[in-house]
């Protein structure tokens, strides 16, 4: 079932060079929209996790909305302290001394990941002119991801302090804790993750100001049970009085993002499937195809994996779409389309926005694609280019 595409809008029609990002500014307000009316209804706070999204270019569409930003480095930090503004939390698996003695001239909350990186670095934050709220990151033993490289509960984690970590430890100077155990998922899986918090962690709760229930939560996905999660948010605030804090990344921008691409080549295939090149890299350019995996959707095709047998309007041209690397596995996915492919075809991949500009590579030495923002509440789209790469952008990284 195809979710993303408006019928009457076109996003290949901007004249730059494919291939190219378009962020959609209607789409994310919209987004935006339902987070705001979660925040409204629930009391919590939600912040925008930069490291699924951090393209500064369209922050003032967003910041309105939200209460502030997460990162997970100084450059981010950096980034959502300049552009974003409001709050602005960081977490990392460890810090450096260098790291810190930029942080604490811009952090509003500092999480840590370890009881021995808070006492490290405790009196140089408690005593540098600012009041810094300071966060600990527990780990509750308990996710429901399947797939291990997202699962933070693993035997193998490095991810928070378990509950025996805590033992006889004072947590005087502490303000609150974060745990982050979910991945795409529902208000369901949190239900579930919230009784494992709290059987490990609650006799702390009376000590703390706030909780930060992570990312992850999926709430602007179509389906997604928000009345679910607000009733949740309501019942954890008023048994515990603590201040809630969500990070979601994919949330603020599901379903607003697309790489425009054109066919360059169609080669034909032993096995009836005729491969298609474009001028776009699952690799380089959608990481999260390869990482994750998953078959991106492409306006006006049905991916070969879903509903086999049902028709697209008649659609029966089958193509592998490939990307431009030197990469074996640089393949985005089988489709099938109601008309042949023709080199020079434009093809819109959905779903683009989060984990794609800030994870993109220059692999190969490919370019990157260019920004584009739009908004398609307006008359002609309001297309503007945000930004254009090239060969200075590849030999900069290296020397």
């Amino acid at each position: 079932m195809a979710l993303f595409a408006f019928p009457d809008f076109d996003y290949t029609s901007f004249d730059v060079p494919t291939p190219y990002y378009v962020v959609d500014k209607a789409r994310i307000r919209r987004n935006m929209e339902l987070l705001k009316h979660v925040q409204d209804r629930s009391g919590a706070k939600i912040l925008l996790a930069l490291k699924a999204f951090s393209t500064w270019g369209v922050f003032d569409t967003m910041s309105p909305y939200l209460a502030g930003a997460t990162a997970s480095s100084i450059y981010e930090a950096q980034l959502g302290h300049e552009y974003f503004g409001k709050e602005l939390h960081i977490y990392s698996p460890a810090y450096s001394k260098a790291e810190i003695n930029y942080l604490k001239t811009v952090a509003h909350t500092i999480v840590f990941n370890s009881v021995n990186q808070w006492k490290t670095f405790e009196s140089k934050l408690s005593n540098c002119g600012r009041k810094i709220e300071i966060g600990l990151r527990v780990n509750p033993e308990y996710s429901e991801v399947k797939y291990e490289m997202y699962n933070p509960c693993t035997s193998r984690s490095r991810f928070g302090i378990r509950e025996d970590g805590l033992y006889g430890v004072s947590l005087d100077g502490v303000d609150g804790f974060h745990f982050h155990t979910i991945c795409q998922q529902g208000s369901d899986v949190l239900e579930r993750t919230l009784l494992h918090v709290e059987q490990r962690f609650d006799r702390y709760f009376p000590m703390l100001k706030w909780i930060n229930f992570g990312g992850g939560h999926h709430i602007t996905r179509m389906g997604y049970d928000v009345e679910h999660l607000i009733n949740l948010l309501i019942d954890f605030k008023e048994r515990t009085g603590l201040q809630i804090y969500l990070e979601p990344g994919e949330a603020h921008v599901l379903y607003s993002g697309f790489i425009v691409t054109s066919v360059l080549d169609i080669i034909a295939n032993p096995n009836n499937l005729s491969v298609v090149i474009v001028d776009t890299s699952a690799a380089a350019h959608m990481p999260d195809v390869l990482e994750m995996p998953y078959m991106p959707e492409i306006v006006g095709a049905r991916r070969t994996i879903e509903e086999a047998d049902a028709p697209l309007e008649s659609a029966r041209y089958k193509y592998i779409i490939g990307g431009k690397t030197c990469l074996s596995g640089d393949i985005i996915g089988e489709y099938q389309f109601k008309k042949p492919l023709i080199v020079g075809d434009r093809l819109v991949f959905s779903d683009m926005s989060q984990y794609t500009m800030c994870k993109n590579t220059m692999f190969n030495g490919l370019q990157l694609p260019s920004i584009v923002s739009c908004d398609s509440d307006v008359p002609g789209g309001d297309f503007k280019l945000l930004r254009q790469f090239g060969y200075e952008d590849f030999k900069s990284r290296l020397s």
